[in-house]
């Protein structure tokens, strides 16, 4: 299966949210409405982070490991 996303793309929709988050000609609801996008947004993009991260560490600990065969965790 071929990944459809990219680290440039959580990247460029962070960046477009924090452009409508500036767009000074949003009501007060629609700035509302965006605060709460962009709070989820962001939750989002933590936790790929966060499961990015573990993927580099679990990568690091392979290239680490002095064992012929090392093994991770179930679950990885």
């Amino acid at each position: 299966m071929a990944v459809k996303n990219r680290q440039i793309d959580l990247d460029n929709h962070l960046f477009a949210e924090l452009e409508r988050l500036g767009d000074e000609s949003l009501t007060d609801e629609q700035l509302e409405n965006e605060i709460k996008r962009a709070k989820a947004i962001s939750a989002v993009a933590q936790q790929i982070n966060t499961s990015r991260a573990n993927s580099l560490k679990a990568t690091e600990f392979l290239d680490k490991a002095e064992a012929v065969h090392p093994k991770l965790p179930e679950g990885f």
